[in-house]
């Protein structure tokens, strides 16, 4: 009996860099089960091309002449939606105009690191593959309307029940909550982060697989689209109520208890080896749970692999409380999955639910 062919990956390389079109082709064409059916070196004919080649993925320069990659992406949207990772600047500019493309509809996005290091271009290599390998994995995203995306809600108009509504929450005291998320994380957590109060009275920290160049701007842009209180995490820094944290890019973050209060440490790589996703949403978690004694909600948003699965386990293991995102609403159901699986989510819920499953603890 002949097995049918598996069908490639159809990908689309759009970027005004000759170089990087070249570059991005030469990783990818080592991939068999790739097929490159196209270059564009502007947006305008980014968009002709994914009308025209109806590629399964389109890898997206931010910004090129004639048309910037975002505005080509929301044109893409909204004629042939496809599957895009973007390939942005290691720049504060760069992380912002990644952010605004993953409100467009963006799977994910590969910081544009290839320079005359071969360490930057072995990096870039693995990024890239395994960001694309994450995406055909993930479903295609619809842009969500129901985020605001300009000004912060006014904290009158978020209206929370004072108490959680699972019986599985009943009697469980939380003073501290801990999220953790990777691919599809940043438009999930401003979902979740949204939906929560000004007035919640329990500190909150986000482990979110970033480069160091990333978190400060994605914590700016979530402080300004909710009503919390929110920026990136410094060493020695406190969990505070009103105030959420975004753990910082390109290192470790414990935490630990120091007299009354849970403190932030911030920790070189080198330190913990053992952990492959930067920063560990594991190592944030479990240490968070040691440093409450298990007085805190852990929740596992989208995301592949499994990070966060022990560090729930442990939280567990401590009487903590525990929520995962549902496979419907995940971009990809890996870190939510493994939390499942192995049986430490005492809530799976849509992404919708979370945040205000979160206020109610109040």
């Amino acid at each position: 009996m002949i097995m049918p062919l598996q069908a490639k990956t159809r990908i689309l390389i759009v970027d005004d860099s000759s170089f990087m079109r070249m570059a991005i082709r030469s990783v990818l064409s080592k991939e068999p089960s790739f097929d490159i059916v196209g270059t564009a070196a502007d947006g305008m004919e980014g968009v002709e091309k994914a009308i025209a080649l109806k590629p399964d993925l389109i890898t997206m320069d931010v910004e090129m002449p004639r048309m910037d990659g975002i505005t080509a992406l929301k044109q893409i949207m909204a004629k042939a939606p496809t599957k895009v990772i973007m390939v942005s600047t290691l720049t504060n500019e760069g992380a912002r105009s990644t952010f605004e493309a993953l409100d467009a509809g963006a799977l994910d996005y590969i910081p544009k690191n290839v320079t005359d290091s071969s360490d930057a271009q072995n990096i870039f290599r693995q990024e890239l593959m395994r960001k694309i390998k994450e995406a055909i994995a993930s479903r295609i995203r619809h842009v969500p309307g129901t985020v605001p995306t300009s000004t912060r809600p006014a904290p009158s108009s978020i209206s929370v029940p004072h108490r959680p509504t699972s019986s599985k929450f009943l009697g469980k005291k939380i003073q501290y909550v801990g999220i953790g998320a990777s691919t599809g994380g940043p438009v999930a957590l401003q979902e979740v982060l949204s939906r929560i109060p000004v007035n919640f009275p329990y500190g909150i920290i986000v482990g979110i697989h970033m480069p160091k160049a990333f978190t400060g701007p994605y914590a700016d842009r979530l402080n300004a689209k909710c009503s919390m209180t929110i920026r990136e995490a410094v060493d020695g820094d406190i969990l505070k109520p009103g105030l959420a944290l975004v753990a910082p890019g390109g290192m470790h973050t414990t935490l630990v208890r120091q007299g009354g209060h849970i403190v932030v440490k911030t920790q070189p790589t080198s330190s913990y080896p053992q952990y492959v996703y930067i920063p560990s949403v594991d190592l944030l978690i479990s240490s968070m749970a040691e440093a409450t004694g298990g007085a805190m909600l852990g929740v596992i948003l989208t995301g592949m692999g499994n990070d966060g699965f022990k560090g729930m386990q442990i939280l567990k293991q401590k009487g903590g409380v525990t929520i995962a995102q549902d496979e419907a609403t995940s971009t990809i159901y890996g870190m939510p999955k493994a939390c499942v699986d192995g049986g430490v989510a005492d809530e799976v819920l849509p992404l919708g639910q979370i945040g205000f499953e979160i206020s109610k603890f109040m």
